[in-house]
């Protein structure tokens, strides 16, 4: 099944996706198909693990499990001169979408309620590197959850309060929904900076474009000035700034 499940990610990666007007990742009939003989319907209502449950609390796992929406992100480690937009202190680099209920739904199921894909009693070698956020929301609240990777984690954001797994086993499905996701990126715009209700703003006159320009710049200049750099290893579950 897991097998199965894989080579349908997979696929997903090789079709071109794109963004909606409404900007919602949806997934193509062919992939609808292909993901209603390869998940179940009761396997995409298995609960969240008890053990990350109990990590992130009863709110963050309500948020999760009932969430209305799901926004992703594009996020990478801010060097310490940084002032562009964040979440959760890292840098927004783009904007991936809206995640529509099914990939919701194979997400959550494939990343927090497999207790084959998640190791809690072993860490690993390495730094979290931060890949996709994606934020489940309720109402006014919401959880985030981030996606490492080539150090596979899955790290749950809520109330200020931060739980790192080892997600090794989901190497293969992070990759792949990291790739997936990626393809339909776009330059974030802050919503708040146009006074409109997106996840994304829409530029809609030069004077909007020009302020926009203004406000990337930080992360620009950061982009074609970056070097690389010896990573400075903190343990797996520290979510370090790697300068």
């Amino acid at each position: 099944m897991l097998s199965r499940l894989l080579s349908f990610l997979f696929i997903l990666c090789l079709i071109s996706s794109s963004i909606h007007a409404q900007g919602i990742v949806t997934l193509s009939n062919d992939i609808d198909e292909i993901s209603d003989k390869t998940v179940a319907p009761k396997q995409l209502e298995r609960p969240i693990l008890n053990e990350i449950k109990t990590a992130i609390g009863d709110f963050a796992s309500k948020n999760i499990t009932d969430n209305e929406q799901v926004f992703c992100y594009q996020i990478a480690t801010p060097p310490a001169n940084y002032t562009g937009y964040t979440i959760d202190g890292m840098a927004v680099v783009s904007f991936c979408g809206i995640i529509d209920e099914k990939l919701r739904g194979i997400i959550k199921n494939e990343l927090l309620s497999k207790p084959e894909n998640i190791i809690f009693d072993k860490t690993e070698e390495c730094v979290i590197r931060p890949q996709i956020m994606l934020r489940f929301i309720r109402g006014v609240d919401f959880t985030d959850i981030l996606l490492s990777a080539p150090c596979h984690a899955v790290a749950v954001f809520y109330g200020g309060k931060v739980s790192a797994f080892n997600a090794k086993p989901a190497s293969t499905v992070i990759d792949n929904l990291v790739r997936a996701l990626l393809k339909n990126k776009v330059d974030f715009i802050s919503p708040a900076l146009f006074n409109q209700l997106l996840p994304i703003g829409t530029i809609k006159n030069e004077e909007q474009k020009s302020l926009q320009e203004k406000k990337n710049a930080p992360f620009m200049q950061w982009k074609q000035n970056q070097q690389e750099k010896a990573t400075k290893s903190a343990g797996w579950n520290k979510l370090k700034s790697q300068q």
